[in-house]
């Protein structure tokens, strides 16, 4: 019998109870400067010394995370149900807890790029990317973020996941971030959707919504166990 497909969408919340500060956390600031400044072309173009040790600081950050209950509690589903991971996080949490289909939307932290052929991608060791670190090309090595002011390249893969799932589950996101909020829209109007998050806004022309008002390592853990039962 073939398995149910699940997407599960999850945004910064998911990530927040791992330690992983998120940029509302930061106050829209870092070190006095704008997050737009730090997380542009432009501000790359800038000043690429600032943008790069933003993203060396966040790096360390994730290697020194770990998963939490949420992040295992996903990885279950996966007994009983084909299971898609769409994320907004740039972080590899749900990677080491175990999920096996993973769409990162706004890019990978741990992974660097050429400058000049986005195609050329690496994954790094350490948390560390120096300015003079270059692609076989021979171009400076960026970090593989999306940044504000670029194009999404995973979108068309996450709305198509989302428009033939049986069940989507949202975990831990204001649904506020565009283009990536847009993808409830793909969602067939009649197939049970799930919202884990302890502030749930927006969700009001949302069909056949359940809401969880909890945290991620509480509330998900107990959706995947009743999903499992029911399965």
């Amino acid at each position: 019998m073939k398995k149910k497909r699940i997407a599960v969408f999850t945004g910064a919340g998911i990530s927040a109870e791992s330690g992983i500060k998120t940029f509302r956390d930061i106050d829209g600031l870092w070190e006095n400067y704008s997050i737009e400044e730090v997380a542009s072309p432009q501000g790359w173009q800038k000043n690429p010394e600032l943008v790069n040790e933003f993203y060396n600081l966040r790096r360390k950050q994730v290697l020194e995370a770990h998963p939490n209950a949420a992040h295992k509690a996903l990885v279950k589903l996966e007994k009983k149900f084909d299971v898609t991971i769409i994320t907004q996080n740039i972080d590899d949490l749900h990677e080491r807890a175990g999920s096996k289909q993973i769409i990162h939307l706004h890019g990978e932290i741990r992974k660097v790029r050429s400058t000049v052929k986005s195609s050329l991608i690496y994954t790094m060791e350490g948390w560390e990317l120096k300015i003079g670190d270059r692609c076989e090309m021979g171009s400076q090595l960026r970090p593989h973020i999306v940044w504000f002011g670029e194009s999404v390249p995973m979108m068309d893969n996450a709305m198509s996941m989302v428009s033939v799932a049986d069940i989507l589950i949202v975990v831990g996101t204001s649904l506020n971030v565009y283009p990536a909020a847009g993808l409830l829209g793909y969602a067939d109007r009649n197939i049970p959707k799930y919202l884990v998050d302890p502030n749930p806004q927006n969700t009001g022309s949302i069909s056949n919504l359940t809401i969880i008002s909890e945290k991620a390592g509480d509330g998900v853990p107990r959706l995947v166990e009743e999903l499992l039962n029911t399965a």
